[in-house]
């Protein structure tokens, strides 16, 4: 069986050299995919700045550029060029210039451009990475947020060694709760402070100097102040939701903290005449899920107000309009993510729908939007038969601006994708899903069924394309994929059904799909297979421990052991008080009856394991306690380990490919 993965591996890395066009969407056609992110329409709503993304097969990166259009579609070229990461565009208030990151010189820097001359500078020159950047009002600073390291005092002072010694490096101590972060690594020392920045250079001003991390940076309409949001408490490791609302004087670097609950107070914006601030956040009673809601107060932090209060839904990406009567928002509802508008007593108008596209693994929700003084706006338009494109509209009408994959699916066919809504045999609620069906496809055939479950758990899937389906599609599986209890976008009281009961009735949900599909009459029930990741991972592994009716699973990055995880994955502070009613040494029978592993004994399903050697999240240890386990137990099972991968094996484009690979391998082997 190995060997066969390998060869496998080989044809995929190697087809592009010598194969024939074929009209299927084949694995190497991941390097084909485009995308547009960071739509950034000007200040006047006659153009848009936005991010262009793209692929490099000969150096496995991830690369982009800006690119501009005029808000009525003409007009569409680059601003950058070159095989380099260029993000992260901000018009300045009077609309002349664009600030950008990149990192074409070695790392990322801030990058000025000057739209009427066609010139730019360079305007950072710092180790560390300038974040979450904004123009002030005069068009003359940026304010941002960068690391700044800081040192402890050491533990002991060692011998030093001599001269021309070569010993081991140091021991590393650790004294800090949390002391990792999954895509990043283990955490310096040091925090994230603001600063701000003159236009006409010079040294960054440090506003802070504290041992917090500060949120991103917003000015208020005079210049005199940043809104910024953070955890000050002490104890903020303890209580990572408890953040508040701040205001600090440039002029003396006084922070004033302007909310006090207990909760997260997030994403302030101040109104355009500086009267009002509107933020995001919730009363957090520690459920599972808790939906974000949407609330003003005065400038000087009174009189705070709840403006969603009749929208259960979470709101997301808030901007003021220019008039100071209203705030646009993004949110997600029933797997499709819109844009709306609501005045300040909370009045909800829809102003369009289907943004997103932004993950090209699996159809997560996502994307942005930004929104220009007169009220038009731009977003990321998602479809299920293309990655994102350009999207504008003014009002309820909207339209698509780009379309960057036509070159590919012009030839390329893709599986159609269909909505399905089902009853869960547990409580007869209604659950949505998606089928995707393999091109070409015949009703009057039998197909293999994969089922293709969700992580997080408290996400969505939707209407949006995956490069990850689409290639179980041309391989001439259909896929299900649904949203069962515990996903957003339903409202709170779906989302928490599985509050301090995750894994539990999303079983049936999910099993209840599988019929649903069986009654279909296309599909072969005695060929079906089941595969997720992280949460994913942990339904798949608790679902082969409970039913035996899937010919083959494939278990990515999950959780096994509920106990070991609480304990091992990067935010112990957050998963302990927020997805467990108490520690593990205290109810150690909680954390195992909701474990995989406690079912691992009724498994007799051949299953492979596939996590990212370097995950934080879901560590591989997880995965290996599981294979242990099958393995003590002669189960047929294979553990596939990604070099180097974080969390997010798809990150990385081969890895995306060869996650596929091994999955329909694995399937296409077990028939």
């Amino acid at each position: 069986m190995i060997n066969r993965f390998c060869l496998l591996l080989f044809l995929c890395t190697s087809y592009v050299s010598w194969s024939q066009v074929s009209d299927k969407f084949e694995l190497t056609d991941v390097f084909n995919l485009e995308y547009v992110s960071e739509p950034q329409i000007s200040p006047d709503g006659q153009r848009i700045a936005y991010v262009r993304n793209f692929k490099d097969i000969m150096t496995d990166k991830n690369l982009s550029n800006i690119w501009m259009i005029n808000f009525d579609g003409s007009n569409n070229r680059p601003l950058t060029t070159g095989n380099q990461s260029d993000f992260h565009p901000r018009w300045s208030p009077d609309g002349q210039k664009l600030i950008y990151k990149s990192n074409k010189d070695g790392s990322v820097q801030v990058y000025l451009r000057w739209l009427g001359e066609s010139s730019e500078s360079k305007l950072t020159n710092s180790n560390e990475t300038p974040g979450n950047i904004s123009w002030s009002p005069d068009n003359k600073y940026l304010a941002y947020i960068m690391f700044v390291p800081k040192s402890p005092a050491p533990f002991l002072n060692l011998p030093k060694k001599p001269k021309g010694a070569e010993w081991n490096d140091p021991p590393k101590v650790v004294d800090k709760l949390k002391f990792r972060s999954d895509g990043r690594g283990w955490d310096k020392d040091g925090n994230q402070q603001l600063f701000i920045l003159s236009l006409d250079g010079g040294t960054p001003r440090q506003l802070t100097d504290n041992f917090y991390n500060h949120g991103s940076p917003q000015w208020t309409p005079d210049g005199n102040s940043l809104v910024f949001s953070a955890n000050h408490y002490e104890d903020g490791a303890y209580d990572p939701n408890n953040s508040e609302v701040h205001k600090i004087s440039i002029a003396t670097s006084k922070i004033t903290t302007l909310t006090s609950r207990q909760g997260p107070d997030n994403n302030p914006i101040v109104s355009p005449d500086g009267s009002k601030i509107a933020y995001i956040g919730f009363d957090d009673i520690y459920d599972g899920y808790e939906v974000r809601r949407l609330y003003t107060m005065n400038s000087d932090g009174s009189s705070s107000k709840l403006i969603s209060k009749n929208l259960d839904r979470d709101v997301q990406g808030i901007a003021w309009s220019s008039d100071n009567r209203g705030i646009y928002f993004q949110y997600d509802d029933q797997g499709d993510t819109k844009i709306a508008y609501t005045d300040l007593n909370g009045k909800v108008n829809d102003l369009t729908n289907r943004v997103g596209g932004l993950s090209l693994g699996r159809p997560y929700s996502g994307g942005s939007f930004s929104v220009s003084r007169n009220g038009r706006y731009a977003y990321t338009y998602a479809s299920t038969q293309s990655p994102a494109d350009l999207a504008a509209g003014e009002k309820t009408k909207a339209g698509k601006l780009t379309s960057l994959n036509d070159d590919l699916f012009s030839y390329k066919k893709l599986g159609t994708v269909e909505e399905i809504w089902y009853e869960s045999s547990f409580d007869k609620r209604k659950i949505q899903g998606w089928i995707c069906k393999p091109p070409n496809f015949d009703p009057n055939k039998k197909y293999p069924l994969i089922l293709e479950i969700h992580g997080g758990p408290f996400t969505n899937y939707g209407s949006r394309f995956s490069a990850e389906i689409q290639l179980y599609a041309a391989a001439g599986y259909v896929v299900l994929y649904t949203n069962p209890r515990g996903s957003t976008s339903y409202g709170k009281e779906f989302g928490n059904l599985i509050h301090h009961n995750y894994p539990s009735q999303d079983y049936d949900d999910l099993m209840s799909g599988v019929d649903a599909m069986i009654e279909k009459g296309y599909i072969d029930s005695d060929k079906l297979y089941v595969t997720g990741g992280s949460g994913g991972g942990v339904l798949t592994s608790w679902i082969i421990g409970k039913t035996d009716r899937f010919k083959a699973a494939v278990v990515a990055k999950p959780v096994i052991n509920w106990y070991s995880f609480v304990l091992y994955a990067d935010n112990p502070g957050f998963f302990s008080k927020y997805w467990f009613p108490s520690f593990p040494w205290e109810d150690p029978e909680h954390y195992h009856n909701r474990s995989p592993i406690s079912l691992v004994g009724n498994v007799s399903t051949p299953t492979m394991l596939l996590t990212g050697e370097a995950d934080m999240r879901t560590p591989i240890v997880e995965t290996e306690q599981y294979y242990a386990a099958l393995k003590l137990r002669k189960i047929e099972a294979v553990m596939v380990r990604i070099p180097g991968a974080y969390h997010g094996i798809a990150a990385q484009p081969s890895n995306l490919i060869a996650k596929v690979a091994y999955i329909v391998e694995w399937f296409d082997s077990h028939k």
